[in-house]
Parts: structure tokens; sequence; C-alpha cells
């Protein structure tokens, strides 16, 4: 596959491509660069990837020969068991990131590493006033990366938009509802949520074998996208749906199909159907003689629904920014779960509060509505396991989570966001079988949910399955395109755990997550084991001052979320040598 990326800088069509001479100096202007956050690994990493496709030798560049020519593997390497090539090369991508954002805007080459891929992409840079001419032709250009990548705008944003919506949903729903002549609410069953129309898509070929593709493909994006509760998915076959998907943020969703010789080609774009404005546009490619035709099919719509759909995906950002200027009365309570996502990007106590009052007032107001049932109990785990709003006379309990959580299932036995819920009280609660179990029947309706398969991934390594559950965790790193500071704090835990301790300090300062308290413990156990007793004392007194209490019984707090009790003891080591006082018994 051959992909490269649709970001913020692009390639201008009629721009020579750069020179081996402009690359590799670029290579060495972000490798001398303090903004290329990233260590020594990953830079000879990059310079590895960046000299072998500039030698023409870009075929060879596979995980396998980056672990052994790179990181010094022995030929045992075993990149499906093995992550390693695959989260460093997702930390080269949000260091190249950061460059860009910071020291390198002005740079004229843009070298990326496309999701998916380790094979590098060399562009010139083209201002973003270049944007929309270049969105007016979807379809043509350079084939890009199937899934989003990061906005800068979720960076450094996203926070605010849960302060936002937070906000304005909660003063909204509090207001007396629409009634009808006889004074009964109506349009209270269920709350407004996004459209998807999916079109037919176009057979560009009009082979027998290119048309059976394109009704396949069609088929098996309608099914993915569908798994995603917090999205309609309505196609022209349902006039009715139809008719209602011009009411409030609609979007379209165009396919065209192309062979060429054993060559596929998927382009994809979604649009407004308010203005008909392209939102959104890839490409994908794929041999068909490298894979079974259905497997293709799946394998591309998957990659197509996770994109499109998943929390922080096309939908997601299209509707945050449109909601941050103006919520629509109407759509108060889906604005809540955008601004539950918000939320999650710093996991913030004063966020925290705003949004769970949020959802709060919209399952009042929709008692229907299983995606607000399940977010709410989770900002109830949150409460808990972070230790957030301890000024509450009546502190949240176990018990009113559960309760949120079994009404989502109960609402929608097929809403992995309710059952992911479920599986994190079941968890919390001690039951841990009974969690993963959930968890797993989770993951086999929706494999394409990162946020759930993450979370689920995260479950499995402290219940001690650490290689297949931070597996899951690199995963999602790589393919979410939200916030992913959480995730990168359970990687920091997968590392601390294998022994790891500079790796686990890295992850924890990538997360960065400065207001959650377990984050501050996970950060303080690895400066122990690193001897850093400085920085670990500021971690100590800054626990001390916001969680007052919370060091005093850790070692109840550690086993509530790690399993085994010899993972407990390799964690609680990290904390008695940053100082902290832990009872042996």
């Amino acid at each position: 596959m051959v992909i490269a990326g649709h970001g913020r800088v692009r390639v201008e069509p009629s721009t020579a491509l750069p020179t081996d001479a402009e690359i590799r100096a670029q290579l060495d202007r972000i490798r001398l660069s303090a903004e290329f956050d990233a260590p020594d690994r990953a830079r000879k990493f990059l310079a590895y990837v960046v000299e072998e496709t500039v030698a023409g030798r870009s075929d060879r560049i596979k995980a396998y020969s980056i672990a052994t020519e790179v990181f010094g593997r022995d030929s045992s390497f075993d990149a499906q068991t093995d992550p390693a090539v695959r989260i460093e090369a997702g930390r080269i991508r949000r260091a190249l990131e950061r460059y860009y954002l910071v020291a390198g805007r002005d740079d004229s080459i843009v070298i990326k590493i496309p999701k998916g891929a380790y094979v590098p992409t060399f562009e010139r840079h083209v201002d973003a006033h270049t944007e929309t001419s270049l969105r007016s032709s979807a379809f043509a250009g350079p084939i890009s990366s199937i899934e989003p990548s990061r906005q800068p705008w979720i960076r450094v944003g996203i926070a605010a938009i849960a302060f936002a919506l937070g906000g304005l949903a909660a003063y909204a729903l509090l207001q007396p509802g629409t009634t009808t002549g006889n004074g009964s609410n109506t349009a209270r069953v269920r709350p407004n949520i996004p459209t998807l129309v999916v079109l037919p898509f176009e057979d560009l070929s009009a082979t027998p074998q290119s048309a059976m593709i394109t009704r396949g493909l069609a088929d098996e994006v309608v099914d993915k996208i569908a798994r995603f509760k917090e999205i309609v998915v309505v196609t022209r076959d349902n006039p009715d749906h139809l008719r209602q998907a011009t009411d409030g943020p609609a979007y379209a969703l165009e396919g065209r199909v192309r062979l060429d010789g054993d060559r596929l080609r998927l382009g994809i774009r979604l649009m407004k159907r308010s203005d008909a404005s392209v939102v959104w546009a890839n490409n994908y490619d794929e041999s068909l003689e490298t894979h079974k035709i259905i497997d293709l099919q799946e394998k591309a719509a998957a990659a197509v629904a996770t994109a499109v759909a998943q929390p922080y995906g096309v939908v997601f950002q299209a509707n945050a920014t449109q909601f941050t200027q103006f919520v629509p009365d109407d759509w108060k309570a889906y604005a809540c779960t955008l601004a539950y996502y918000g939320y999650r990007s710093d996991l913030n106590p004063q966020t925290h509060a705003s949004v769970q009052e949020c959802l709060e007032l919209a399952t009042r107001e929709f008692p229907n509505y299983a995606t607000a049932w399940a977010l709410l109990s989770m900002t109830y785990i949150d409460e808990l396991r972070f230790r957030y709003r301890l000024d509450r006379t009546s502190p949240v309990s176990l018990e009113r989570a559960i309760e949120a959580a079994v009404r989502a299932v109960e609402l929608d036995p097929q809403d992995v966001r309710a059952l992911q819920a479920q599986m994190l009280t079941l968890y919390f609660r001690g039951e841990f079988d009974a969690a993963l179990a959930v968890g797993a029947r989770a993951f086999a309706i929706n494999p394409n949910d990162t946020e759930l398969a993450g979370e689920y991934g995260f479950r499995l390594a402290l219940s001690g399955q650490w290689r297949v559950g931070c597996a899951y965790l690199s995963q999602t790193v790589t393919r979410n395109p939200g916030p992913v500071g959480y995730f990168e704090a359970a990687l920091a835990v997968c590392s601390y755990i294998e022994g790891d301790y500079a790796d686990a300090e890295r992850w924890a300062r990538l997360a960065d997550l400065r207001a959650n308290p377990i984050y501050r413990v996970i950060l303080l156990a690895i400066l122990g084991k690193l001897g850093k007793t400085d920085q670990a004392h500021e971690e100590r007194k800054w626990l001390e001052a916001n969680v007052p209490g919370f060091l005093d019984n850790i070692r109840k707090e550690v086993a509530l979320r790690i399993r085994r009790p010899e993972d407990q003891q390799h964690f609680i080591e990290g904390l008695r040598e940053a100082g902290v006082s832990v009872p042996s018994n």
C-alpha cells in the first residue's frame, strides 16, 4: 500500500518534488532542532528510513529491517507480537507534528511518515490558503492515509470545547422543552445526532469484477459505520430517513472505485449536505493480488469507518468546530457527548464537573439516550478513580456508575460505549474476569472503535496480559486522531512493568495530564525507579496539596487497578524509591 498524508501542509501538484540534497538538509535541520522531541533511537529510525528512501531502497523498509538494522534486534524479531517498531513510528509522527507546528512552520520541505507505513514522504510546503483550491479536486492528487491526522486544533483547544459545550448544553437543557398545544413535551424520545447518508458508490471501470467490488465496498462501509452509535447511517434505500437527514448536522459519503490491472483505488469524500462543501477526502490503494476480495473490502471499509465515525474522527471534528461557535437548542444533548470527549483531552477536574452535570441533564431530558448514560457512568467512575470533587457532601458511589452503565446496556446492547462503561464498573468492583468478558464482547462488535480498543487493552494489561493489552494500546495511540494522553500514560505503565523506566518517562511526559492525580502517581513511581529524587519530591508535594490523604492508602489504590500481586509490588517499589511511605502489608 502506498500512502501519503492529507494534512495541514500540502503538496502543490505543479511544484517539483524536493531534491535529494534538500531532503537530507531538512533531515539534518529536524534532527538538530530542540523542538524535535524524540529519543536517540527515534532519530536513528527517522534517518534510516529517509536515507533508504532517497537511495531508492524504500521497498526494503519493513518493521523487520528497522528492528534489526536500527534497534539491533536479532533475526527472531516478530513484528506481529512485538510492537516496538510501531510504537517508535508513532512517537516519530508526533515529534514531527510538533516540530512543524513550532520550529518548522516556514520550512520549505515537509517530511512525514504516514500512518500505516514506515516509508516517508517528502513534500514542498504550501500555505494554508491553498487548502480550498486543493479540496475542490478531492479525488485527484496524491494518495492519502485513510485515517485522519491529529489536527492541531485538537491538541490546543479541545478542552475549551468541553467547557463551552458543557456550559451551553447545561443551560439549554435546564430550559422548558418545546410543547404541543396540549402541553406535552415533543421530541423527547431521542436527541438529535448527526446523520450520514452513504450514497451508492460509483464504479469507474464498469467491468463485472469492478461492479461486484463496488457494491461490496459500499455495503461494508455502511455496516462498519453503523457500529458507531454517535452517528446515524442512512442510505437511499430508506427515503424517510433520507428526508430527515436534511435537518441539523448531516453529511453525505461518496465513493468511487477504479480497477487498473491488479490495483484497486477507492476514493472517498465526505460532504456537508447543507452546502455540498467537502469536509474530508482520501484515496486508498491496494493490490488485488495480495488480498482476497472480501478481505480487501473489509479492510478498506474498516479504515473509512474509523476515520469518519470514531470519537475524534472527521464528523466529530466538524461538529466540535461548528458547536464551539453556536449550539442550536435541539442539539444540546448531543453537544454534551462532544463535551465529554473534550474533557478526555486532559482529564481536568474542573471540566469533569461541567461535563458530568451536562450528561446528568441530558439523561433526564432523554432517558432513552444510551450513549449519554454510558458517558455519564464513566464520569462517575472517573470521580472515584481520579479522586475528583472531594468537596462534595455526598460522594458518588460505585453503585451509581453501575446503575448508569446497566441502563445504557439495557437501552442498546450493541452500543460499545455502553459496554465499555459496564466493563469499567465491573473492573473497579473487582470482577476482573467478568469485566474482560464484556470488553471482549464490545471489541468483537466494533474493533474499529479506538477508544474502546485502548480502554479494553489497558484492562487486559492491568490484569496481567501485558503483551496483548499493550499492543492494543499502541495501536490506539497510532490510529486515534484525538488527544491520546490517557493512552500514552497507559503505555508509560506498560514500559514501567517491562522495566524500561526511561521509555516509561518519555511516554508519561508525552501524556502530560498534569491535573490528573493518577497520572502524577504513575510519574512518581517512574521517577523513583530512575532515582530522580528532586522531581519525585515535587510530584509528592502536588499530590499532598491537591488530593490530601491519597498516598496514605496507596497500596489499596494500586490493588484497585493492578490485578496481579507481583505487578502491584513492582509498582509500589517505585513509589517507595520516590520517598512514599508504603506499609509492608
